[in-house]
C-alpha cells in the first residue's frame, strides 16, 4: 500500500516561487509512478506534471517553463518546483502515485490508484 504527504504549499504573491514535497512509502521506484495534480475551486482535478518511466518529465501546457518535477529515489519523495506563480495556479496540490506508469493521457485523475491529502497554494496578483 502506498501513502503519499505532501507538503510545502504556501500563500505567495504573483510572481513568486514555491518547492512542494510529496514523501512516499510504500512505494518501489522501480516499478510505480509518481505525479503532481491540482484542483481548483469549482474545477475538476487536472494533472501538472509526471515523471515517466524513462525518467522524462511530462508537464500540462500551463505549467511548461514555469514548473519543474523531479524525483528523489534515495528519499522516496517527488519534488515539484513551482517558479513565476500567477493567480491561476492557485489550487490544492495532489500527489499521486500507480503501478507503472501510463501510456498515453496521464492527466486523467482516475488513472491514479493513490492519493496524498494536499497541500494548498495561493497566489496573489
Amino acid at each position: 500500500q502506498v501513502q503519499l504527504v505532501e507538503s510545502g504549499g504556501g500563500s505567495v504573491q504573483a510572481g513568486g516561487s514555491l518547492r512542494l514535497s510529496c514523501a512516499a512509502s510504500g512505494y518501489r521506484y522501480s516499478r510505480d509512478c509518481m505525479s503532481w495534480f491540482r484542483q481548483a475551486p469549482g474545477k475538476e482535478r487536472e494533472g501538472v506534471a509526471f515523471v515517466d518511466s524513462d525518467g522524462s518529465p511530462r508537464y500540462a501546457e500551463s505549467v511548461k517553463g514555469r514548473f519543474s518535477i523531479s524525483q528523489d529515489y534515495v528519499k522516496n519523495t517527488l519534488y515539484l518546483q513551482m517558479n513565476n506563480l500567477k493567480p491561476e495556479d492557485t489550487a490544492m496540490y495532489y500527489c499521486a502515485a500507480r503501478g507503472g506508469c501510463p501510456a498515453g493521457a496521464w492527466w486523467f485523475p482516475i488513472r491514479w490508484n493513490y492519493w496524498g491529502q494536499g497541500t494548498q497554494v495561493t497566489v496573489s496578483s
